[in-house]
Parts: structure tokens; sequence; C-alpha cells
């Protein structure tokens, strides 16, 4: 049976009252406690405050603290595969999936219990909502909101266990407990969409000002275009997943519960014509401005993410104004972080290209080992910090100190000496996060902290969904060269149209490269590798740093060991916990747990 969800009344405790703030809008929370169905839906703040916290949680698979223990922030999906080494060694799910160690035994219960509380309390709130009083047409808006967000939580379910329990309007309680059988994946894609199209036909195109951060028809079109690119995707159209991780539990698994069991080249096309969908909207764009340094290549891609409202996210996590625990997680010890969050690994670092747009295993790419990381693909910087990278230094109250290199180096270089930020010191890999960082913000403060929202859907991974969807379909045809290079074109790259005449198959690298360095450190990679069918060959690695030891005049760089990362079959999806499965033989468990 599916776990049986806290009382409503706790929920309702735990519902967040919204102010109408200018600066922060839907954001703006307090407590209140106490608080029955009757006391919430009565009022028409607290049957809103209801809905904003069920928004809380949507950053749920995509958090970089997704992963802590004993309070300790471990990384997120990211520090779970081959972009990036957790911070600390503990037993996470990060940890698990990287070394292969994981299983149904050890597993926590979110992301399984957490999205379930939610999918209930959106139920809690259609049963309850035409009771508020609420203007009928904000109701009705209310409602079509709770049906994508319903759909929001079930795709996560199916992103992490492929098909799950389907609930419907039903409200799970203690006293009358739910038989957890699980709905094929088709079903379960097919329940998403068809809650996305629901929410679609009633919300706005985009939402604005106060409802800025709100479902939005872009918002639904946007994540049918995703659940759409995954049921395409080797791993679930025509599965053989349980042929190749075994049964799970000593029972046999039917294919349908983990995918298409027959493969269907179609699926591509009305992947295609999802994210065609979003793109003719003619809403989103690629960002192109940036505030600090306007006349520096890739400035688009720079300026984005500190910016708390812009044309390219789709739909994202609100967050306070003035939040700098990105800052606090990331940046060097130098720049007041607590290095809690994740360090990038040297394979990722050497998945950006050059400026030319190059790899750098291209014999004419002109990548010099000795000095690699000259003439890179600008979102490497604006990602990634390396030695030697340039950054603003600030005081206690937030004055500008100028700027000044990192020192990841180990050694004495111009008569300074190995300090804080050293690789082995500061980071695990020698190299630092840098994506989403607010170069304006300062680590652990609230008065010079960042504007910043947390993207989870935006345009260039709805670009990147239609080539890859269009090339598998179509192959490479001129719309699928257009949707890659107007993401090359911003990143900075010059050249930045590709080599004519590619296949297919080569075409399907660019892309795949493509979405492992413009979505790094935003949850995707982790699913990507998985769904393309390529982790045997991604996860099964001797991941790696980079060592710059600089003495005097001289420098060197020396790659070395860091994780041996592991995979097996079974870890394509995650397990459902123990404690689930144990409550009822219906909730079959994963191929190979």
């Amino acid at each position: 049976m599916i776990k049986r969800c806290i009382p409503v009344f706790i929920l309702m405790a735990a519902a967040l009252i919204y102010s109408s703030c200018r600066k922060e809008g839907f954001l703006t929370a307090t407590t209140t406690t106490n608080l029955d169905e009757k006391s919430v839906f009565g009022d028409s703040s607290r049957t809103v405050g209801f809905l904003a916290n069920i928004y809380s949680n949507v950053g749920l698979s995509a958090s970089l603290s997704r992963f802590s223990y004993n309070y300790i922030v471990c990384g997120g999906l990211e520090a779970a595969c081959d972009e990036a080494e957790p911070s600390h060694a503990f037993s996470t799910p990060a940890t698990q999936f990287a070394t292969g160690t994981v299983n149904s035994g050890i597993i926590g219960e979110e992301p399984y219990k957490t999205c379930y509380s939610q999918i209930r309390a959106v139920n809690v709130l259609l049963k309850n909502i035409d009771n508020a009083p609420l203007r009928q047409a904000y109701k009705t808006q209310m409602i079509a909101e709770a049906h994508f967000l319903r759909a929001w939580f079930y795709a996560i379910l199916v992103q992490h266990y492929a098909g799950v329990p389907l609930v419907g309007d039903t409200l799970l309680s203690y006293d009358k407990p739910i038989v957890a059988k699980r709905s094929t994946y088709e079903e379960c894609v097919n329940y998403i969409l068809s809650e996305l199209d629901a929410a679609g036909n009633i919300l706005p195109v985009t939402q604005t000002g106060l409802n800025y951060g709100r479902a939005s028809k872009g918002a639904c079109l946007a994540l049918k275009a995703r659940v759409l690119l995954y049921a395409a995707s080797p791993l679930f159209n025509g599965t053989t997943l349980p042929a190749d991780a075994g049964p799970g539990g000593g029972v046999s698994v039917d294919p349908s519960l983990v995918g298409y069991p027959t493969a269907d080249n179609n699926r591509w096309k009305l992947a295609e014509e999802a994210a065609q969908a979003v793109i003719t909207l003619g809403t989103y764009t690629l960002n192109t401005k940036n505030d600090y340094q306007t006349s520096s290549p890739g400035y688009g891609f720079q300026g984005l993410f500190p910016q708390r409202v812009n044309t390219e996210y789709i739909f994202q996590l609100m967050r306070p104004t003035g939040n700098s625990d990105f800052e606090n997680m990331f940046l060097p010890p130098s720049r007041g972080s607590n290095g809690t969050g994740s360090f990038p690994y040297q394979g990722l670092v050497d998945a950006f290209p050059m400026k030319n747009g190059k790899l750098i295993t291209d014999p004419s790419s002109g990548y010099d080992p000795n000095d690699p990381y000259k003439n890179r693909d600008p979102r490497l910087d604006y990602s990634i910090i390396h030695d030697q990278t340039v950054l603003l230094v600030r005081t206690s109250n937030g004055q500008t100190n100028g700027s000044a290199p990192v020192n990841i180096y180990v050694g004495n270089y111009n008569g300074v000496s190995t300090g804080q930020d050293a690789v082995h010191q500061g980071t695990l890999t020698g190299y630092y996060n840098n994506k989403m960082l607010d170069p304006e913000a300062i680590a652990a403060t609230i008065n010079h902290g960042s504007d910043r929202v947390q993207p989870l859907m935006r345009y260039a991974e709805m670009l990147l969904n239609y080539a890859e969807a269009a090339n598998e379909y179509e192959g490479p045809t001129g719309n699928v060269y257009a949707a890659v290079e107007a993401i090359r074109e911003r990143a900075g790259l010059d050249p930045y149209q590709l080599p004519t005449g590619l296949s297919q198959s080569e075409m399907r690298t660019y892309i795949q490269n493509e979405r492992r360095i413009e979505l790094a450190y935003e949850g995707h990679r982790f699913w990507d590798v998985r769904r393309w069918k390529i982790a045997p060959q991604t996860e099964n690695i001797q991941s790696a740093g980079m060592e710059v030891d600089r003495n005097n005049g001289t420098v060197s760089y020396k790659p070395f060991n860091v994780t041996k990362h592991n995979f097996r079959a079974a870890m394509y999806l995650w397990p459902f916990p123990l404690s689930e499965t144990g409550k009822s033989s219906e909730l079959v468990q994963n191929p190979g747990y």
C-alpha cells in the first residue's frame, strides 16, 4: 500500500500564507498553526497559501542540496552521476548511486513520500476549493494549477520509478489504506498528459507580476514535451530492462510497468511535436542580457541565472529575494562558503569544447593540455571555477575589494603558497561549481544576496528536446541544425555552426554533449544517461580531478583519481523503498532490486 500520508490538519498547519508583497509576490510567507480544512478553505488567503505550499516543493528532484546527512548537505543529482563529487562521503543516494551500492533497504523514502504527500495535498485542495471565498474565475485558475502540479509530481515519480500507483482524486489517510498496485508506464504517461492538457486549456500562456512562478500554459506544454521525450527514449521505448536487470525481489517484473514493451518510432514524432508547440508559442527566447559584462562572449548564458525574471524561464522554483545559499555551498572558502555542495569532475570540464566549437579531442581544435582553460567555450568559465579564475572579493559589509584569482594550485606561485582554496583542501577535484551563482552575491548573507530563482524548465532545454526528438525521427534536418546552433551561438562559440553533412549518429553525439554542458548542474545528466542507455559507459568510470602544480615559474597539470563509479542495470531506475514494498505485495519492486 502507498505510505499513508500525514493527517490533513498537519498539512494545514504547514500551509504558507502569502502576502501581496510586490517584490516576492506569491512567495512571501508566514506560517499558520492548528488549522483544519474548514479553517483553511474558509479563508481566501489561507486557501491561496495552501496552494503556494505545494509550489514550494516543486524543486524536489533538481535541488542542489537534495542529499544530506545529519543536516550536512552533500549535493544533488549532479553528485550521483558523472558530473560531480559530493562534498562528503556519507551514505546518501548520491554516493549509493555513484558507487553502485544502492538497494531498496538503504534508499530513503524521498521522493516517494514527498511526491505522494503533495499529490494528496492537491487532492485536498480540489475537494475543498468550491468552499473557498474566492471569485469563480480565480478558483478555476487554481484548479488548473492543481492539475498541473499533480502532473508535475507524477512526472517526478515516473522519472524515478517508471510505472507507479495512480490514485486519482482519492485522499489517502491513516484509516483508509490504499492498495498500491502499480499502473503501467503507459497509463502513467497518459494520465500525466491528460492532466497537462486539462490545465493548459485554462491557464494563461505565461504568468507575470505577482503571479510569476505559477503554472502556465507554457509550463504545461514544456512538461508535456519532457515527458514525451523520455517516453520515446531507448530506456522506455521498447524496454528490455526486466531482462537486463533480472527479477526484482524474486518476482518477475511485467515489462509494461517499466516502459513500453514494444518500440514505436512514432513516439519521437510526438515528442518533436510537443517541443515544437513550446517553440511556436513565440513567448520564450534565449536570454541575451547580462548586467555585468555586456561585451563578454556568452554573456547571455552568464547573465541568465542571476535574473529573477527573464524570457527563457518557463517554470521555476521561486525563492526569497536576498538568497545566497548557492554561493554558500559552492564558492571557494576564500569567498566565504562552507563547501557543502559538490565539486565538478574533470570529465565535465573536458566536455566543454574550444571557443571555435571543436571538441578538445579534435587534433585541429587548438587545445593545449599545458594551458587547458585557454580559448575554451565561454560556458566553461561561467559554469566551473578552475585555478586562476578571477572572482570578485567582497568584505563582510558587501563592499567590493577588487578582483583576485582563485588559487587552487599546490606549490608556490609569485610568492603565494598553497591556501585554503587549494585542491585536496578546499576542493576534492580541483574545481568549484560556478553554475547559477550570482557574481554580485556574498555567501551566507541576506543583505547582499541574489534575487535569483531556480530554473526547472527553460527554453534552452526545449530547443534541445526538439533537436533530439526531430533528429531521432527525421534525421539531422535544417531545423535540427538551427535549434542546436541557436544554443551554441548564445554560448559565444565562434564559429557556432555545426559541421555540415552530419549523420544522424553524429548529430546525436553533438546534441547529447550540448545537453551535458548547457544543462550541467540543472538535474538533467543523471536522467539523460539512463534514458539514452549509455550509463554503462558513462557511469562505470574512474572519476578524476585536476591538480595544478605551480612552483616559481613552472606550472604542470596532473589529473588524479577521485572516486571509482560503478553502474549495474538495476540502477536505470530507483528502487521502491523497502518500507513501502513491505506493506503490500502489489507494489512490485523494480528489476534488479
